[in-house]
């Protein structure tokens, strides 16, 4: 009997570059076990066999994900993620009354918690410079209980770092398994964290290119 390959989300694609849309709960490169092999790179290549990871993202979080077709595009990729040449914009509703009506910046270094990894935390000894600019887009109090729709930003690309620097100024994620208490976990039935703009240079021409996801919450 046939089965069915899983569906991809192309937003984009030409011989060199992919962009795709990223569901949560999906791993972004496979993980241990014959039980962790299904995942975007994965459907990618039964579609695009020539496609390689630039980036990824959380198993948790959903948007927009650049592959590479081929070793060549992934290496000038690479390297414009690496000189911060790509620019990434997500969405998240998070926690309690955020007050940012303009750009703030987040300035705090994150470390691995290794006894409790993959968490990781702010650590200004041993922690990474990492920088996230966020602001407002509007709040909500159904039921008496506040949110924060919000803009992020990262400059830096630390692991987890949203979820570290949201949970850190006290308004972490709603439906963060990670990082966000009970209460604020039990929110959401995923994490409210999409990645919904991004642009980059064509690896070959060198075109900047813009595209967008509207997120799913």
């Amino acid at each position: 009997m046939s089965v069915t390959p899983p569906p991809l989300g192309v937003v984009h694609a030409d011989p060199h570059l992919l962009v795709l849309e990223k569901p949560s709960g999906l791993l972004a490169v496979p993980g241990r076990g014959p039980e962790r092999q299904d995942c975007l790179s994965a459907r990618a290549r039964n579609h695009f066999p020539d496609a390689l990871i630039v980036h990824r993202l959380d198993m948790a979080t959903s948007g927009l994900m650049v592959m590479a077709r081929g070793a060549a595009a992934q290496r000038t990729l690479s390297i414009a993620f690496a000189e911060r040449r790509v620019g990434k914009g997500y969405v998240a509703i998070v926690d309690g009354f955020a007050r940012a009506d303009d750009w703030a910046l987040i300035d705090l270094p994150i470390a691995l918690d290794w006894p409790n990894r993959p968490r990781h935390v702010i650590d200004a000894g041993l922690g990474k410079p990492s920088l996230t600019r966020w602001r407002a887009l509007g709040h909500d109090a159904a039921g008496g209980v506040a949110s924060t729709r919000v803009e992020l930003e990262p400059i830096t690309g630390r692991s987890h770092q949203l979820r570290v620097h949201m949970r850190a100024i006290g308004h972490p994620i709603l439906g963060d398994d990670l990082y966000a208490p009970e209460a604020a976990r039990a929110r959401a039935g995923r994490l409210l964290l999409h990645a919904r703009r991004l642009s980059l240079p064509h690896p070959v021409t060198g075109e900047r290119l813009d595209f967008t996801s509207p997120a799913p919450f």
